[in-house]
């Protein structure tokens, strides 16, 4: 157990690193108000906390720099609500204000801002795409034999698919076709759509048009909707600003983590509700060794949920972005929850 003056000392030593990215000293820290030993005092408690893993002692510097085990501590133990200011709270509820009509376009906004709030890099996964339901369906036809299938989801976003149209097809049994379609798929989650065609849509289309094989045919490969989750970033470069990322091996690495679609959903699938902090190793990827995540879900109505995430060196500061992303996330949830019941009311 760490005496109350070990615990002094770890805690302004990491402060003091977050800010800096220098290794902290103990004649440094002994200049500080809050910390009234002396420096042969501090040097001693720092040896002891090297020894017990919470410092560690670099090779070009006398000083020291936390651990993995020292930030998990002061992220545990030191971590404290901060209230946002009240200029990044404009910032934030400006992404409100400006009426956007898609979720989707809500989420890519929220990205952006996050990330110049923080000067991180931001990443939010959208919602299942499993959990997304048909609102309306239509089918607008071009030129030639093609047609553009138009679905309109429950949260605001509209799918355009182009569909090839068998010649010869009268107009009225595509209008006869689009009014199945209603009928039967909305309310249908996207990755049921083949499921109702087949069950349900098709042996109307049996009984009510003519060529009614050829424009399933057509239909049935169309609709289909992938069930990946839509990854929106924020500030993808921002992570080159710190010098933990000069060296090119480790910027590599991060960037190619980031494009790997598959690694980034697997890292937020296991993630509670709350606020999730996760150091260095404990993001068990590859190429994460000298990141932080924050993360935390939002929510769009009551079935859809996605992730917002705060990606930074793991000196990061944690306090600003734990209260920028619980403000914001909130703010996220409720805003998303009124679009939807606005367009599903």
């Amino acid at each position: 157990m760490l005496t109350n003056r070990q615990l002094l000392i770890l805690q302004v030593t990491v402060d003091d690193f977050i800010q800096s990215a220098q290794p902290v000293g103990s004649r440094q820290l002994s200049k500080k108000e809050e910390v009234p030993f002396s420096p042969a005092t501090i040097r001693n408690e720092m040896a002891d906390l090297e020894e017990l893993g919470f410092l560690e002692k670099t090779h070009t510097s006398s000083g020291r720099i936390p651990s993995q085990k020292g930030y998990r501590y002061y992220v545990d133990h030191f971590l404290s609500p901060t209230s946002v200011p009240k200029s990044d709270i404009q910032q934030i509820q400006s992404i409100f204000e400006e009426r956007l009509l898609e979720a989707e376009h809500i989420i890519q906004r929220t990205a952006l801002i996050l990330s110049e709030l923080t000067s991180y890099t931001t990443i939010l996964l959208g919602p299942d795409m499993k959990k997304y339901r048909v609102k309306k369906f239509s089918i607008v036809p071009l030129s030639g034999q093609s047609a553009v299938a138009i679905i309109i989801l429950d949260t605001g976003h509209v799918e355009n698919r182009l569909v090839e149209i068998p010649q010869g097809i009268d107009a009225s049994d595509l209008e006869k076709m689009v009014n199945i379609l209603n009928e039967q798929l909305t309310g249908v989650h996207l990755h049921e759509l083949q499921h109702v065609l087949e069950r349900e849509a098709l042996s109307l289309m049996k009984k009510h048009i003519g060529r009614y094989a050829e424009l399933y045919q057509s239909l049935s490969t169309t609709l289909v909707s992938p069930n990946e989750e839509k990854v929106y970033y924020g500030g993808k470069t921002n992570l080159l600003q710190y010098p933990e990322f000069h060296d090119l091996q480790k910027a590599t690495g991060l960037f190619t983590f980031m494009d790997q679609l598959p690694q980034i959903t697997s890292m937020f699938s296991d993630t509670e509700k709350g606020m999730q902090i996760r150091i260095g190793t404990e993001n068990n990827l590859q190429g994460m060794e000298d990141i932080s995540v924050v993360s935390a879900k939002y929510s769009i109505g009551e079935e859809q949920q996605g992730t917002i995430a705060i990606i930074g060196p793991t000196r990061m500061d944690y306090k600003r972005a734990v209260s920028i992303l619980d403000f914001m996330s909130g703010d996220l949830s409720r805003e998303l929850t009124k679009l939807f019941k606005g367009l599903n009311g």
